[in-house]
């Protein structure tokens, strides 16, 4: 194998096909590559856990094809210590040669021969608005939980939803819903559970991308990128989990007693300084009256902070808090200049959504103070 491109390309491609590679203990030691195909001027990069696969098809100047696995985190060092330019990459033996201007290296190969078989996607696919997802998956994704003692809830749930797509994820302290109208995936009523660490990447492949297609198969998930103008084309294959999500929907009260509206960022920079003297998992407490909003962090030995905000209320004057960081995550991502919190009391969850945004919803589980 020989092929030559630009160090820029090089860099990406490796570095992205390397994210899905794994270093964990007692995985296959070829997991730990980035296996390499040179047909013609098409290279195809490939990194995977078996779980997570993520392929990218770059154009190269090719001048002799071959297959080779190379170990992916060196390699991408290497590459991306070069100056920019072009960068020569020549197979021969069980060692691959980088060379660019003066430098020189060798890396030694893992055996192609037991790198896995991977599987082939899904052939019917759907074409996505990319911009619709990539935000869709900014609000959602951060809900999921990060325990992998609970599977089902690291995953985003997919669900057709009034002609649409809905995505749903929650970690038991938080919950996060987003409706893209009219985006027809799933059969109706047909459920499937991605996850997170997945559509994490997703959402970091989308960029600037207009479009993007998705396929779903059995077990599998398959989100491709075309390849736009410096950027190579991008396929990412996960495995769907399996098991039954929570049935989230009773958590949310079809309506609440009390309602708050406030200025978004002003909220946000609001909650950004009280929770400074918000220390020791202690929570930042929202006071809501007809005079408006004042926002309270008490930690003990330690401080406290305060601050009023303007905002219109409706209900009943209410004190009810919450951890400042999911707080935080979920106003960050509500659309519009204005966020609603309506709630019920201190103890029940309350739901945030955007003022001028009926498609996304956040509900927030309190947290009890003396």
């Amino acid at each position: 194998m020989k092929f030559r491109c630009e160090r820029d390309l090089l860099v990406e491609a490796l570095g992205t096909a390397g994210r899905a590679a794994t270093n964990r203990g007692g995985a296959l030691p070829v997991l730990s590559g980035v296996r390499l195909e040179l047909t013609g001027g098409r290279l195809l990069l490939t990194g995977t856990d078996l779980e997570l696969t993520i392929s990218v098809e770059a154009q190269v100047d090719g001048q002799a094809d071959g297959i080779a696995v190379l170990p992916g985190r060196i390699a991408s060092e290497v590459v991306r210590s070069l100056e920019p330019g072009a960068v020569t990459v020549t197979v021969e033996g069980d060692e691959a040669h980088i060379s660019a201007g003066r430098f020189q290296s060798s890396i030694r190969l893992l055996p192609a021969d037991e790198y896995p078989r991977l599987p082939e996607p899904a052939e019917q696919a759907v074409t996505l608005e990319a911009a619709d997802l990539a935000a869709a998956l900014r609000q959602v994704v951060p809900a999921a939980s990060g325990d992998d003692s609970r599977p089902i809830l690291t995953g985003v749930l997919f669900a057709a939803e009034d002609g649409g797509l809905r995505l749903v994820a929650t970690d038991s302290y938080r919950l996060s819903v987003r409706d893209l109208p009219g985006t027809s995936v799933l059969r109706d009523d047909q459920t499937v559970l991605v996850p997170s660490r997945a559509l994490k990447e997703v959402e970091r492949l989308l960029g600037s991308a207009k479009e993007l297609t998705l396929r779903l198969g059995e077990r599998e998930a398959t989100f491709e990128i075309a390849g736009e103008g410096e950027h190579p084309a991008t396929r990412l294959t996960t495995r769907l989990i399996e098991g039954e999500f929570p049935n989230y929907r009773g958590l949310i009260p079809p309506s609440y007693p009390n309602r708050l509206t406030v200025g978004r960022e002003a909220l946000l920079d609001a909650v950004r300084r009280v929770k400074l003297m918000a220390r020791e998992a202690t929570p930042v407490r929202l006071s809501m009256s007809a005079d408006g909003l004042e926002l309270i962090a008490i930690t003990q030995d330690v401080g406290q902070a305060s601050e009023q905000l303007d905002a219109s209320y409706e209900g009943t004057d209410l004190t009810v808090a919450f951890n400042p960081d999911y707080l935080l995550e979920g106003v960050e991502v509500a659309p519009g200049d204005e966020v609603t919190l309506e709630t019920s009391d201190a103890q029940k969850p309350a739901v945030l959504r955007g003022v001028d945004g009926a498609s996304f919803l956040y509900l927030l589980m309190p947290v009890r103070v003396s």
